[in-house]
């Protein structure tokens, strides 16, 4: 039998305890930016209100933001969006009591059954991942076609020529439809096509070069003085390497800035909020989001994205979540931020590109 996505189960709301729930209370936003006494905070999981007799399904979710009422729909807000007058839903219960329902078991994930005591419980450098990989080949070639895959990466991968040209080679496959990353990223890729460096060592071998400590720098100020990353990679013949296949496959990418960034290059967004927003504008649509070497920005994307996605023809569908990393304090601190449909792969991120490559047959 052919892989399947995991089918929906959504609640029957012909049962009593919906039917007798009363109606989520309303109330405006007092003025921009702040929500009423009471407001209730959106989780990662489907969550339903009782309007006029309905229950409505939040479509676009994201955790710790708040639920509008909106032109018959649910609007799901960040604090800084709010406008006075909005119509908040308010209530802190999830099992009706207060017309608000958070469905937290949609996707009837299977569970083990284990002992009182057992071993290897966690997901540690010495837990097995055959099974997640052989899982994730068949997530990326359904969502490939079907969906959309995100990868939010931190500049580790443009430290070897081999997790380069592997992740070169899944953007031209088709399995990458949207990059974030953060300034480091694009710019040590930039450097490893652009001089054979990255922080001045080279990407195949890893000797430090003369004066290497000054590449980045030159990279980023060459790319300055052709007036952006296209024109750089036009000028300078560029033609390999994560930035130049996206730039080529015209796949998006968002590179948001950080306070210790140098240059930075010419598409980073300086401001914190604007950036959040290009982020989320990518990750509205994402099916698959594969985090990658970067815990700010894992647990930034892991924030923003629910564990469900409701599909042009109404089918609500699963989002699968992946967060790669050799420290397993990075993976786990996903779960501890709420992230909880996040899978854990402990792993050092340049062979796992690699070996990602190879199971897809490229």
């Amino acid at each position: 039998m052919s892989w399947q996505l995991r089918p929906y189960i959504a609640p029957d709301f012909t049962e009593k305890t919906f039917i007798d729930a009363p109606e989520a209370v309303l109330r405006e936003a007092p003025r921009d930016g702040v929500a009423p006494a009471g407001f209730h905070a959106m989780s990662i999981f489907p969550e339903y209100f009782k309007i006029g007799g309905r229950w409505l399904l939040a479509e676009e979710s994201r955790m710790d933001c708040v639920a509008v009422y909106e032109g018959g729909k649910i609007h799901v807000r960040e604090f800084r969006l709010l406008k006075q007058g909005d119509l908040v839903v308010t209530g802190r219960t999830e099992r009706c009591e207060e017309g608000v329902y958070v469905h937290a078991d949609g996707f009837r994930e299977p569970s083990e059954q284990r002992d009182v005591f057992a071993f290897r419980r966690s997901r540690s450098r010495e837990t097995a991942f055959s099974r997640d990989y052989d899982e994730l080949y068949e997530v990326l070639r359904h969502d490939r076609e079907h969906g959309k895959i995100v990868w939010v990466m931190g500049p580790a991968f443009a430290f070897d020529f081999d997790a380069r040209a592997a992740f070169a080679k899944l953007v031209e496959a088709g399995y990458v439809h949207a990059l974030l990353a953060g300034n480091a990223l694009a710019t040590h890729d930039l450097e490893a096509a652009y001089l054979r460096t990255a922080l001045g060592q080279n990407i195949y071998t890893q000797k430090s070069q003369p004066n290497g400590h000054y590449n980045h720098l030159d990279t980023i100020n060459q790319v300055k003085l052709r007036g952006g990353i296209p024109q750089f990679i036009e000028a300078e013949g560029i033609s390999d390497g994560i930035i130049y296949s996206c730039e080529k496959y015209r796949v998006p990418y968002v590179l948001a800035g950080s306070i210790r960034d140098d240059g930075p290059l010419p598409p980073v967004y300086g401001n914190a909020y604007e950036a959040q927003d290009r982020m989320r504008d990518q990750i509205r649509g994402a099916t698959t989001v594969l985090c990658m070497a970067t815990m700010l920005h894992s647990i930034a994307v892991g924030n923003m994205t629910p564990s469900y996605r409701v599909l042009p023809d109404g089918t609500v569908r699963q989002v699968y979540f992946y967060c790669v990393d050799i420290s397993e304090f990075t993976v786990n601190k996903l779960s501890d931020r709420g992230s909880l449909s996040a899978k854990g792969i402990v792993t050092n991120v340049q062979d796992f590109i690699v070996t990602l490559r190879k199971g897809l047959g490229l």
